[in-house]
């Protein structure tokens, strides 16, 4: 019997190990997939700005209702209550009130929605409320209050081209990042946040939106060269730390993505991470360089 086990052939190991390790280089998600919701949830977007603003607000409106409850639910695989109507209303009333009145009624209703949250979690007893308050607030700030900076552009006259800028330059930075890190990404960025980030993907993002940027100002917006460039230096660096960001509160968190719902690339927030990190940058740098 030994003598029979030492002359069977060894199986073809080395074969299956490389038809295994030719799968873990493969892309993690299917691409075709991704790149078709993708173009569906910009169709989506191009559609609404340039028929009638109201429209696009109520996408925005409905997106990040979205993604304000799958926070919610994120936070709550960690026993974390988060006050849910008075954060989605008051989210409600940030976008709403913002595009009727302006930066001063965002302030205002941030504020409400703070205090709304606080005064809300009293009902649930003494135990766990500085926690669950604390990221009820922190929920306000991250997702409808940066998101009404998006409003804020689509309240000027000519809103859709701003918001068409912000985006195509936010954009720019995952589609230049994932091209450049996929073939030429060797020296990690962040590995302990974000494994896959990687220096020349990095590289990569900062050229397509500087190029993206300098084309699409002075195109949409008659500002200078230059200072579209500027523009796409700042998101690129934004729209990297808004990952970065949301990769660390999921690995905090202890889950992948922060939904299911849209397919290939996870949940709302998952898309929405650069872009919200990204909008108040963008709307500041307009500001400076093209006011309404």
């Amino acid at each position: 019997m030994g003598l029979e086990q030492a002359h069977t052939p060894a199986p073809e190991i080395p074969e299956a190990q490389a038809e295994t390790g030719k799968k873990k280089r493969r892309p993690g998600r299917n691409l075709p997939i991704a790149v078709g919701v993708g173009l569906g949830l910009g169709a989506v977007v191009l559609v609404s700005l340039y028929t009638v603003k109201e429209i696009f607000l109520g996408v925005v409106v409905v997106f990040i209702g979205m993604a304000v409850w799958e926070l919610i639910r994120a936070f709550g695989t960690r026993g974390v209550r988060i006050a849910q109507v008075p954060l989605m209303a008051g989210g409600l009333a940030m976008l709403v009130c913002t595009y009727v009145w302006g930066t001063t009624a965002l302030v205002a209703t941030f504020a409400l929605t703070v205090l709304a949250i606080l005064l809300w979690r009293l009902t649930g007893g003494q135990e766990g409320y500085v926690r669950d308050a604390t990221a009820g607030v922190f929920a306000a700030a991250y997702v409808p209050f940066l998101a009404a900076f998006v409003v804020l552009m689509l309240h000027a006259s000519d809103g859709p081209d701003r918001i068409i800028v912000f985006i195509a330059v936010t954009v720019a930075s995952d589609i230049g990042g994932f091209f450049a890190g996929s073939f030429l990404g060797t020296h990690k960025m962040a590995p302990a946040i974000s494994p896959k980030k990687t220096w020349e993907g990095f590289t990569g993002s900062s050229l397509t939106c500087m190029a993206v940027g300098g084309l699409l100002l002075p195109w949409l917006l008659d500002g200078a060269w230059w200072q579209g460039v500027l523009v796409g230096a700042a998101a690129v660096c934004s729209a990297t730390l808004g990952d970065l960001i949301e990769s660390m509160i999921k690995r905090d968190l202890g889950i992948k993505d922060m939904g299911t719902l849209l397919p290939e690339h996870g949940g709302v927030m998952d898309r929405l991470d650069s872009l919200l990190a990204t909008v108040p940058v963008v709307w500041l740098l307009f500001q400076a360089f093209v006011p309404a």
